[in-house]
């Protein structure tokens, strides 16, 4: 059947190209994921506040570097980008990504995580500002972010980075103490 309404961004237009390397705030990079920088997404999930907010755990340099060819598959297959989080020296904090990216609809889940040395200094917040940025540079017109509403921390984030809240999913999400209630938080592209 024909449709009426094509497609926001067209099939190719983001893996023709080399994931990019993205500038931010506060002298951050959001770069590609390595597989030399298996060892700090095992740092990171080692943490128990990033394992209280996951359904995953990540427990051997294997399986981080699995997740790192995931995240490679994820910008060829255009249905995610994720980036390291790096300071100039190129010390990994954490992480930004698009999930689900829907090209069709021109929108995508955007998701974080930072190591528990680098909380407190708004790389977060820094580093979903210029994924939010690209993503609508790149034609994206709506991102929007679910997170626990008992992670104040993550709903700070949301809020620096100006996403709106949108309203609460009830027992939306099963994390490993049980279900949760998920703030829904969106933000719309400042170009019609």
């Amino acid at each position: 059947m024909p449709q009426l309404v094509l497609p926001v961004i067209a099939p190719g237009s983001l893996s023709h190209t080399p994931q990019p390397v993205l500038t931010s705030e506060r002298s951050l990079l959001l770069r590609p994921w390595r597989r030399e920088d298996a060892p700090m997404i095992l740092d990171a999930f080692k943490d128990p506040g990033t394992r209280h907010w996951h359904a995953r755990t990540v427990d051997s340099i294997g399986e981080a570097e699995e997740l790192i060819e995931g995240y490679a598959q994820g910008w060829r297959s255009e249905s995610s980008a994720t980036w390291a989080v790096v300071t100039a020296a190129d010390e990994v904090l954490g992480r930004v990504a698009l999930r689900g990216i829907d090209r069709a609809a021109g929108e995508a889940e955007v998701a974080y995580w930072m190591r528990a040395a680098a909380r407190g200094r708004g790389a977060a917040t820094a580093g979903v500002r210029t994924l939010s940025a690209w993503a609508f540079g790149v034609g994206l017109h709506r991102l929007y972010l679910n997170h626990s509403t008992m992670n104040e921390a993550s709903c700070r984030v949301a809020e620096k980075a100006g996403f709106a809240l949108e309203g609460t999913r009830r027992s939306a999400h099963l994390h490993a103490d049980g279900w949760h209630d998920m703030h829904l938080h969106a933000l719309i592209s400042p170009s019609p």
